[in-house]
């Protein structure tokens, strides 16, 4: 279809917006616009510089026969901050104190900008690792590693504590569960993880580690390896086993007779 630069230009940002980390040949646009080749190169130009500016990413061009461009997206600094302080706030509040140590998080995990803005802040934390893969478990993990998935453009793959028959077959390992110290099982369908991935790791809470250990065991009955752990936060008044890891969030003290929480930046903005 033969339409306006301008129509174009918005058209091939919301592509590449749309298809990150993939490959584009520039014939793409040009058979698609019935543009000239050269034209769609000057408006890749005037996208990168504006992208760029914005601090929605880069643009990367490969040239060649086999070239073509691949949008990487990126969040400021400054922006992440801005958004993770402000959902620190919201962590803060002493309504959300649970029985156990634990706090409540799940409508911040069900709220799309939120999650949107969280899986942007850990992909870039994680956007010079090669990572073919998100893993988590279900059932609250499933949204945030959804929306890292998104961002990195990977499959997302998620780990059962209960055998379930549309599954298929299943491998299975044992894990010691940080919040009941008991030996549970945890399943993951054979299909679902190619072998040889590197896989990053995703789940909303930290505290004693038991639950992303058996994870990191499942990946070595895949033969795959470990790209890193995330997670939206961490409970430092935990002992956890997990030791090389970034969070969003922090909680560094609950204070249960006084209903108060301390929550501060995680380490992923160290």
């Amino acid at each position: 279809m033969k339409i306006r630069r301008s129509e174009r230009m918005v058209l091939i940002s919301n592509y590449l917006i749309n298809h990150p980390y993939k490959l584009t040949n520039l014939n793409t646009f040009a058979e698609r616009y019935e543009s000239a080749k050269s034209s769609i190169s000057e408006d890749i130009t005037i996208i990168k510089k504006a992208f760029e500016e914005g601090s929605i990413g880069q643009i990367e061009t490969i040239t060649g026969a086999n070239g073509g461009v691949i949008f990487t997206p990126s969040i400021s600094s400054a922006e992440a901050r801005a958004i993770a302080e402000d959902i620190r706030d919201q962590m803060a509040k002493s309504d959300r104190i649970l029985p156990g140590g634990y706090i409540y998080s799940s409508d911040l995990l069900s709220t799309p900008r939120i999650l949107k803005n969280v899986g942007r802040i850990i992909a870039e934390g994680f956007k010079d690792q090669q990572i073919d893969a998100v893993m988590t478990v279900a059932t609250k993990g499933v949204p945030l590693a959804n929306a890292v998935a998104n961002v990195l453009n990977v499959p997302f793959v998620i780990v059962r504590r209960d055998l379930k028959i549309t599954e298929g077959s299943t491998v299975s390992v044992n894990y010691v569960s940080g919040s009941s110290d008991r030996i549970e099982k945890m399943f993951l369908s054979k299909r679902s993880l190619k072998p040889g991935s590197r896989v990053l790791i995703v789940d909303d809470f930290l505290k004693n580690g038991g639950t992303i250990n058996g994870m990191i065991s499942l990946l070595s009955e895949f033969d795959s390896s470990l790209a890193g752990v995330a997670v939206f936060a961490e409970n430092q008044q935990g002992t956890s086993t997990i030791k090389d890891y970034k969070s969003v969030l922090a909680v560094t003290d609950i204070d249960i007779p006084n209903n108060q929480i301390d929550v501060k930046l995680g380490n992923i903005f160290n």
